[in-house]
């Protein structure tokens, strides 16, 4: 062998070798993940759907992985105040993000200017659930229909006012196309969260509220809101009485939420299967599927892939439906 062979033998094998210490590290951080408290920020209110559901999760979580998972709420913006600090957090697998049809799918077509890209900011785990809005009203307005709202509306331009956990927020845009497709004025009361807009609502301080039904089901259940239509396709199974808007009186109407787990973009990926592995097992559990189900969601476990499909699909829905309901934020 040529000294020229030798050398480069030599640096071969030293490259082998430096790259299998580099390996070394990435796969014992995972085969040991997590090793100390994850955080889960929430970029809304506590006591809103998605912190009810980042809760609930987090505990199946920390019973599956054997750390504390904790959840940490940072409202404002719509959600994307939260989803900022989500992105730029350390790529480690110790801060978690729960993020919302909003600010994975409809903020972008809504702000002119996003602090974060939700696509290249960020690395899916998995969907958790979707849930219907339901749109309640506080007892003491006139109407008790989608019809009779509708009428009432056209009667008094701008004197309905519906509230929601933020700008962007699903029951923010399902609000604005409701008000497109009946061509009614409706007036927009974005607040930090679903709990802030709901203790108005029950107060008497706003008519309307497009809200998650996990957020707002038990006001109905109490008699404390009266409940008008859900703005699924198909009725819920836990408010079987209540008609979809479609149904009763706006044809074609539909709007879902939708709430998922997911990482900072450069999380390494044994970190992130980990996550997913766990996550799913978590959401299969018959206890969680129940606690979900009794706030009016359905769980949804998938795969990394098939969660970064569903929101490129979302993405376009709902650019659409802003863009034709004429709806912005700044």
């Amino acid at each position: 062998m040529t000294m020229k062979h030798r050398i480069a033998r030599r640096t071969l094998l030293a490259g082998m070798a430096v790259a299998a210490a580099g390996a070394l590290p990435l796969g014992a951080a995972a085969q040991n993940y997590p090793a100390k408290p994850v955080t889960i920020i929430v970029p809304f209110s506590a006591g809103g759907t998605t912190d009810i559901l980042a809760r609930i999760v987090g505990q199946g979580l920390q019973t599956e992985l054997g750390q504390p998972f904790v959840v940490d709420n940072r409202a404002g913006a719509g959600g994307n105040i939260g989803a900022s600090l989500a992105a730029k957090a350390p790529a480690d697998g110790y801060t978690l993000f729960m993020g919302t049809v909003g600010t994975h799918a409809i903020n972008q077509a809504l702000y002119k200017k996003m602090p974060f890209d939700p696509v290249k900011d960020f690395a899916p785990i998995s969907r958790v659930a979707t849930v219907p809005n339901l749109l309640v009203a506080h007892p003491s307005q006139p109407y008790k229909t989608v019809k009779e709202l509708i009428a009432y509306a056209k009667a008094n331009p701008g004197k309905v006012t519906f509230g929601s956990p933020g700008s962007g927020a699903s029951p923010h845009v399902s609000g604005e196309l409701f008000k497109s497709m009946t061509g009614t004025d409706l007036l927009h009361v974005p607040y930090k969260g679903s709990a802030p807009a709901m203790t108005d609502l029950l107060g008497g301080q706003i008519s309307i509220m497009f809200d998650n039904m996990p957020s707002a089901i038990q006001h109905v259940r109490s008699g404390k809101l009266r409940p008008i239509a859900v703005t699924t396709a198909r009725r819920s199974p836990e408010l079987p009485d209540v008609p979809t808007i479609a149904e009763a009186g706006v044809p074609g109407y539909e709007a879902m939420s939708w709430f998922g787990m997911f990482a900072p973009a450069a999380t390494p990926k044994p970190v992130l299967d980990k996550l997913n592995a766990a996550l799913v097992k978590v959401l299969n559990q018959p206890d969680v599927k129940k606690k979900i189900a009794e706030q009016g969601g359905d769980v949804v476990a998938e795969t990394p892939a098939q969660f970064a499909a569903f929101i490129k699909a979302e993405s376009a829905k709902w650019g659409k439906v802003v863009k034709e309901s004429g709806a912005t934020v700044d």
